[in-house]
């Protein structure tokens, strides 16, 4: 036992656990599971990324997610090599380390400064030069004060020649050996190739007084070094045959010639970074100037050019340093389009459209199918960014799963860094299925600046289980206008107000949307086939297809648990509704967590049954001409802002009442369900007729719904039920 060096504590190491964060420690471990949540590390900046910094922790690195900084990611001064403190926050099971800022900077700013190995926690041990050394060498009393007292130039001190032979020309220049030594740099300074190094010249480097110099982890992040002989000057060999991204791996160390499109620019705290992407992949590659200043500023995304530099292993990772970008002629850049076109093309084509069951409808749909799994895989191949926009119900976050399962992996593979799946994929759930003005305008502005800040291309827009409905104009109009591609998954037909506004459409009338997502997905990626059996199950409420259901109970998914997903996934939608919640549906959906689905369906059954108790009895019960309709006034009689949403209870009180129509009436809106068939247009016009001043118009939502001026409200109650009873019961007059 021992004693908590803030408190006094009888504790089993130098600290105790109330005292935890009150010191910052050194790790000596080499995974990242040995970190302790909670604590204090200190660390080192590993390199800048648009979302946050990479910050080394002994042998492991974390992520500090721009959103825990408390200023602008823009405005942080760390520079690459500089010591930082970092909290902590978690460490996932897949080894990523999330990190939350620190407002103590400094070591000198915790209560205690402890060391962390695989063996526990111990104090940190100082050298002698900690102790108080330093002082003693100032009075010259310590051993090793003559190297203070000028001994050193005159090469009395033990380690005094070896200091002058490396430094002479900073420490004693005015000794024989310094001014030999400062001769070759003299020679080097004069030298045209060096001089043009030095001046700041785009894809140079300076020379390494330059590199180390107040910025010791620039020359680590760029490793670019321009020999003054000129024997790695890209120049030097005017014919040197182009290579391509896929070959580099065996080309690390050697100097390369690229010819690609830029597919995006961004500037760390040190060198410049291009996304360079031809016909095989993509590679980044480092530009240094300087720290912090931007290289080759007269290229952009989008450029065709040819690239120069060498193929260097960092981090695990291919980067070429680069000696040299020069833009492409018109004549030279419309080949290298070509070739890359027609390459892409036969990359992103699936090798094979194989539905994952024997069903007839989606067999009709293989050719849209193939399609849009192309185009979806092309998109990650020209390093577009894909943006899954999904409906938030269970059939919308299934559906968008299953896409996202699919495409990571691809994402991942192509740009070979693990932070690409969240740079390049992005899955943002839609209230309603609806994508109006406001989630249009909300998409374009940050397209807008991703493309303007960082380089990046248009995303293509995936639309799964929404965007097919008339209330989704004006929204596909906005991405129109800026070119971004539209493609809409979904187990209904567009409507005709849409249909031209869509590139690409991948429909099954009677199928839910997550059945031609996991159709689709399967297509573009064979390899997750596995995992996407179960799903089309999970997204049915009833009369589910029993060849999904076999699927999945083939797949380990029983009845039971195929219900539990389906609630759970439910509950978790109408939470946090503009969060995508990727760890969680994953851990739902693909890792099946024990207990996990169980224990949020336990919550979705209370929480509804707990509103059906007080739903029911306020239910109005209606017949007219012998058709039965059930009315609810969802403002007077439901919490309206707990779960279940509105729509979510209208479908359960249409699953289990016996009325030929279910409608939820709400201060100006009203909400339908039924199973008879109704044309809601036609409706529409009836109303207008019998209520002509209330302003009723169809919004063109996934689910019937009439707006009305609230002050008519009580009338358009009456005329709906005769209107949409009337409609139910002509098909059987």
């Amino acid at each position: 036992m021992g004693s908590c060096i803030i408190c006094g504590t009888s504790t089993d190491g130098p600290i105790c656990e109330v005292h935890q964060e009150d010191v910052v420690f050194e790790f000596e471990g080499n995974q990242p599971s040995q970190l302790t949540p909670g604590r204090f590390y200190v660390g080192s900046v590993d390199g800048y990324a648009d979302f946050g910094v990479f910050v080394n922790i002994g042998n492991v690195t974390g992520l500090l997610h721009r959103s825990k900084l408390d200023r602008r990611l823009e405005s942080l001064e760390w520079e690459v090599g500089d010591e930082v403190c970092v909290q902590v926050n978690n460490v996932r099971d897949n080894g990523d380390i999330d990190l939350d800022w620190s407002i103590r900077e400094t070591p000198e700013d915790f209560r205690g400064h402890l060391l962390q190995t695989t063996e526990g926690d111990s104090l940190l041990e100082t050298g002698d030069d900690e102790t108080g050394d330093d002082e003693v060498d100032e009075t010259g009393d310590d051993e090793t004060g003559d190297d203070e007292t000028g001994d050193d130039e005159t090469g009395d001190d033990e380690t005094g020649d070896d200091e002058t032979e490396d430094d002479g020309h900073e420490r004693g220049e005015s000794g024989a050996d310094a001014e030999s030594e400062s001769e070759p740099e003299t020679e080097t300074e004069t030298d045209p190739v060096d001089a043009e190094s030095t001046s700041g010249e785009p894809g140079t480097t300076g020379g390494a007084d330059e590199q180390s110099g107040g910025n010791p982890g620039d020359a680590e992040l760029s490793e670019i070094a321009t020999d003054s002989s000129g024997e790695d000057d890209p120049t030097a060999d005017a014919d040197r045959e182009r290579v391509t991204v896929d070959s580099l791996e065996d080309r690390v160390g050697e100097v390369v010639r690229l010819e690609g499109i830029v597919a995006s620019a961004r500037q760390t705290s040190g060198p410049t970074v291009f996304e360079l992407e031809d016909e095989t992949g993509v590679v980044d590659c480092a530009a240094f100037v300087e720290a912090g200043v931007r290289a080759y500023p007269e290229i952009e995304a989008g450029d065709v050019v040819r690239l120069e530099g060498e193929a260097r292993v960092r981090r695990g990772e291919i980067q070429v340093e680069t000696d040299s970008i020069e833009p492409l002629s018109e004549a030279s850049g419309d080949a290298v389009e070509a070739r890359m076109d027609e390459a892409l093309d036969d990359r992103a084509s699936p090798d094979d459209v194989d539905p994952i069951a024997d069903d007839p409808e989606i067999d009709a749909i293989v050719d849209d199918v193939e399609a849009v799994a192309t185009e979806i895989r092309r998109a990650v191949i020209d390093s577009r960014p894909i943006v899954v926009r999904h409906d938030a119900t269970t059939d919308g976050y299934v559906a968008g799963a299953a896409i996202e399962r699919a495409v990571l992996p691809l994402v991942e593979s192509e740009h070979g860094t693990a932070d690409s799946v969240y740079h390049y994929f992005d899955r943002r759930p839609l209230e309603d299925g609806v994508y109006d003005m406001n989630d249009a305008t909300k998409d374009a502005t940050r397209m807008l600046g991703d493309r303007d800040r960082h380089g990046e291309k248009i995303p293509l827009f995936v639309f799964a289980a929404a965007g097919s409905t008339a209330a989704s104009a004006d929204g596909l109009d906005l991405l129109d206008v800026y070119d971004a591609p539209r493609v809409v998954i979904d187990g209904r037909t567009a409507d005709k107000a849409v249909d031209d506004r869509i590139d690409s459409l991948v429909t099954a009338e009677t199928r839910t949307a997550s059945t031609v997502a996991a159709t689709l997905a399967a297509a573009i990626n064979g390899d997750v086939r596995g995992d996407l059996l179960h799903l089309p199950a999970v997204s049915y409420w009833a009369d589910a297809p029993q060849t999904y259901v076999d699927l999945a109970a083939d797949a380990g998914i029983d009845a039971e648990s195929t219900k539990q997903l389906r609630e759970a996934i439910a509950l978790e939608a109408f939470y946090q509704s503009y969060e995508d919640k990727r760890e969680l549906i994953i851990d739902l959906l693909f890792e099946k967590r024990t207990g996990l689905a169980a224990q949020v369906s336990e919550q979705f059954v209370t929480k509804l049954d707990s509103e059906l108790d007080t739903v029911v009895p306020n239910l109005e019960e209606r017949t007219v001409d012998g058709v039965g309709v059930t009315v609810l006034d969802t403002d007077a009689h439901t919490h309206r802002y707990d779960f279940p949403p509105t729509r979510l209870l209208l479908d359960e009180l249409d699953r289990r009442l016996d009325s030929a129509a279910v409608v939820g009436v709400g201060t100006d809106e009203l909400h339908l369900r039924t199973d008879g068939g109704i044309d809601l247009d036609s409706v529409v016009a009836d109303l207008d007729t019998a209520v002509p001043g209330a302003g009723v118009s169809n919004p063109g939502t996934r689910q019937p719904t009439i707006e009305f001026l609230a002050g008519e409200r009580d009338a358009v109650v009456e005329a709906v039920v005769d209107a949409v009873a009337g409609a139910i019961a002509a098909p059987s007059a």
